[in-house]
């Protein structure tokens, strides 16, 4: 399985991606964002799903991208040529997976920001190659295991949120699915795009590094609940229960 997180803030964008890769009883470790500079054109693309389609639709993209004949001045016409590619590949290996038992499955979130975009954006794309875009009002998108996370998301994130605040909650909702799914893990990648500046930054994470954050959030969680009243509970436990006495009597 898989956690890749996008968000979209006034301020920027932020992609969060762990790196464990889990095939039958083996783990191991592989990147699964991809980042694409060229001066103030400024793309990241994540992917979950069968570790061959994305292999081969990222590497088509990125022919695609090297080639000076393709150019692209908005991110909709970028993740309309991913999208192209990854049709490609279905045309091509589809069938031989299904006749194989698997199913032909790759989601991927693309952000960034080209030449001719007003502001950053970002795309939450269908393994049949279409997209929809991530507005202001729910500013994220989750692929792979998006139970445990969105929750503190959903909570905590709003658009105007600052992008430390929504780098914080960012790892907040990974740790959550981590310490909940044993198919989510470190070494996580973290990209950032800064709309003021228009750059795209990334940074790998191990354990060591995030693990006093994630310890000191597990102590303010379990404080934050010690803190709520119990009035409530107090009433409830000590309240005889009525129908019980009289079926005795």
């Amino acid at each position: 399985m898989t956690y890749c997180l996008g968000i979209k803030v006034k301020e920027g964008l932020i992609a969060i991606a762990d790196t464990r890769i889990t095939s039958g009883s083996e783990t191991t470790t592989a990147k699964k964002i991809s980042i694409h500079r060229n001066k103030k054109n400024n793309l990241f693309l994540m992917t979950s799903g069968l570790r061959s389609i994305r292999d081969k639709a990222v590497t088509y993209f990125e022919d695609m991208m090297e080639d000076q004949s393709a150019h692209f001045d908005k991110m909709y016409k970028a993740v309309n040529a991913f999208g192209t590619q990854l049709r490609r590949v279905a045309l091509e290996d589809k069938q031989a997976l299904l006749d194989a038992g698997l199913i032909f499955n790759l989601f991927a979130i693309v952000g960034g920001k080209l030449e001719h975009d007003k502001e950053h954006k970002l795309f939450l794309l269908y393994p049949e190659g279409n997209w929809i875009e991530i507005g202001d009002a729910t500013p994220f998108c989750i692929i792979g295991n998006s139970g445990y996370g969105k929750p503190v998301l959903n909570r905590g994130l709003t658009y105007d949120s600052s992008i430390r605040f929504a780098l914080k909650t960012g790892f907040l909702s990974f740790d959550s699915t981590r310490v909940s799914a044993s198919d989510v893990g470190y070494p996580i990648d973290v990209a950032i795009f800064k709309a003021d500046e228009g750059t795209l930054i990334e940074k790998r994470f191990q354990h060591n590094e995030l693990s006093p954050i994630a310890k000191l959030w597990n102590e303010k969680l379990k404080a934050a609940i010690a803190e709520i009243p119990e009035i409530w509970i107090d009433d409830f436990i000590n309240t005889p229960d009525t129908k019980f006495v009289n079926l005795q009597q």
